[in-house]
């Protein structure tokens, strides 16, 4: 014991202390530069691939973001490493470690398997995309990343939903081919429908003309309904993804003036009072 104390020695202590800040903030260093040219360099590789290849912006984004996970894992993992064998760690029973730990996940977390290889059929099948609208479990929005556990989803509020891969039983994508824009419009009983059917079709027809999102149409169908109030009449056009809800809201808009001006009623509940005089 004495010997030990009479060995020990500050300025050695300090010594060892100030080398081991210096080879930490070393590593430190070495790690971001690395982190940061492996993203540059998985980036641009994407780049080129999607130009020579013909890949969808999607598809792109998609595998480029599923890329940059896994190498920012593997290169954590590795800086973890280094710096546990700085302190005279054996490394090698901490890669047996983690090569345990992930067998025991793979028989007992069964949920995540099911994760994994459902998001790896998902990329390959190519069945949905980063910037897709699509609905899956229930959920409305449009694809932000999709991994290989779990795949997030904007919904049109903001809110952002992280579904796990597993609960995607079904999956309907909005964004693949023309989208259906569709007006219902009513007009009263005491209007003349060919004459309001008319003055749809023509401004229906001055639209398609001004409006490069319309791909077929807008046409007027006919009478959809006979309801209480109201016959219904059904204008449909097809548009580019994502540009159906605009098209609607212009339509709707335009027939609405053209209907005034020719003096067609669209009907809407009305109230009645009856005052009974007392005799």
């Amino acid at each position: 014991m004495n010997d030990w104390l009479s060995s020990f020695t500050w300025e050695a202590l300090l010594l060892a202390a100030a080398l081991l800040i210096l080879q930490l903030i070393g590593i430190f260093v070495v790690y971001l530069i690395v982190r940061a040219i492996g993203r540059r360099i998985i980036s641009s590789s994407f780049d080129r691939m999607s130009k020579q290849r013909s890949m969808t912006p999607g598809r792109t984004k998609t595998l480029e973001k599923l890329s940059l996970n896994i190498f920012s894992y593997v290169l954590l993992f590795v800086f973890i490493t280094i710096i546990i064998g700085l302190f005279d760690y054996d490394v090698t029973a901490l890669i047996a470690g983690a090569g345990i730990v992930g067998l025991a996940i793979g028989f007992g977390a069964q949920g995540l398997v099911s994760d994994v290889v459902t998001g790896f059929f998902l990329l390959l099948e190519k069945q949905v995309e980063v910037d897709e609208y699509v609905t899956i479990a229930g959920i409305d929005g449009v694809v932000e990343e999709v991994g290989l556990r779990t795949t997030r989803i904007r919904g049109f509020d903001g809110t952002v939903h992280y579904i796990p891969n597993r609960e995607i039983g079904s999956l309907s994508n909005h964004t693949r081919g023309n989208m259906r824009a569709l007006v219902d419009i009513g007009i009263s009983y005491d209007d003349n429908i060919d004459h309001a059917m008319k003055v749809i079709q023509d401004v229906c027809d001055r639209i398609a003309a001004e409006d490069e999102t319309v791909v077929e149409g807008p046409n007027v169908l006919g009478v959809q309904s006979l309801d209480d109030s109201d016959v219904v009449i059904r204008v449909i056009a097809k548009t580019i993804n994502m540009e159906q809800w605009g098209l609607e809201r212009k339509l709707r808009k335009s027939i609405k003036e053209a209907l005034d001006a020719n003096g067609i009623d669209i009907p809407f509940p009305h109230q009645v009072y009856i005052q009974k005089e007392e005799k």
